[in-house]
């Protein structure tokens, strides 16, 4: 196998191969069955950080939220895998725990535990900006978390760059425990995150940055090059985002992945996720897979590396 650089999440004593396993579709679109696949080719391939969240897959009828931490929690438990794997997941989704209140943190944060079948969650994200809660009231709670054991490391999630900033200053200036990372909305056509204030922070903060929709829901695999491919069979529930990056734009981004894919003898996704991964503060890209098949261009992403120009060339075109 071939070794891979590991990467420290911030300032933490966390360390992770760089590629994050999105949890999003377990319990969604990949059942418990396939799921537990996923996972085991994930780790087998050298991974060994998962990303979910409390609210998954509460929009799917039926379903309450937590079934994706249900079903990882099952994995860990039938697979022994609990002290090899780094779980990450979220609060202020799930049905039962809106918000970012303290007494809500600390109850998501039990049930999350609870359906994870763990002691501690290595690192636990705010996942949406309650602006209803004092954010005092929020970084204390996430701090007592720490301090109690039950988390180690803190993140933040879908936060403008001065909430960020604004969530340091009451760390600081209380004695809290201070962010690690900070997950935003970023790839290779979605690039708001260099210009919107977030890099500079997570920069001047050393945050380590976990991008979602890293494959900008399949559009940077290449699985969509014509509206009609978001109604082909196997297309997924979430082709049709993915359809609305089919402007010139993004026909010219594909155009530049088919050519630095092509130099390296690699899947669309792999150099997609490895362009994110080689961004300033990128720690690693957050990519799903609803099966083993998918899983290897995602691996793959852990050990191509890009030259300069190659970088240049990407951006270039996305830009």
């Amino acid at each position: 196998m071939t070794q891979i650089a590991r990467t420290r999440i911030g300032t933490s004593a966390i360390d992770i191969a760089p590629l994050a396993l999105g949890g999003n579709v377990f319990g969604w679109t990949a059942d418990r069955a396939a799921s537990f696949e996923v996972l085991d080719a994930f780790v087998a391939g050298g991974g060994d950080f998962v990303d979910t969240a409390d609210g998954y897959s509460h929009w799917v009828p039926g379903h309450t939220g937590g079934e994706s931490e249900t079903i990882i929690g099952e994995w860990l438990a039938a697979r022994g895998t609990r002290d090899r794997v780094v779980l990450a997941t979220k609060v202020s989704t799930h049905p039962e725990f809106a918000g970012l209140a303290a007494a809500n943190v600390r109850a998501a944060a039990d049930a999350s535990l609870a359906r994870l079948g763990t002691d501690r969650i290595d690192l636990y994200y705010a996942h949406f900006d309650d602006a209803e809660t004092p954010l005092e009231e929020t970084v204390a709670a996430f701090s007592e978390l720490v301090d109690a054991g039950k988390v180690r490391a803190i993140g933040v999630s879908n936060y403008t760059a001065e909430r960020v900033a604004e969530w340091f200053r009451i760390a600081r200036d209380g004695g809290y425990h201070l962010p690690v990372a900070l997950q935003p909305h970023y790839n290779l056509v979605e690039r708001e995150f260099e210009t919107n204030g977030l890099r500079a922070v997570a920069e001047s903060e050393a945050l380590s940055v976990f991008p979602y929709f890293s494959l900008a829901k399949g559009f940077l695999a290449g699985k969509y090059r014509e509206a009609a491919d978001a109604t082909a069979p196997g297309a997924s529930a979430r082709a049709e985002g993915a359809i609305a990056y089919l402007d010139d734009r993004g026909r010219a981004v594909l155009g530049a992945l088919d050519e630095v894919a092509a130099a390296h003898g690699a899947e669309l996704a792999s150099v997609s996720l490895a362009w994110l991964r080689q961004q300033p503060t990128v720690g690693a890209p957050i990519a799903s897979a609803r099966s083993t098949e998918q899983l290897p261009a995602l691996l793959a992403a852990l050990s191509l590396e890009l030259s300069q120009a190659e970088l240049d060339r990407l951006a270039a075109a996305s830009a």
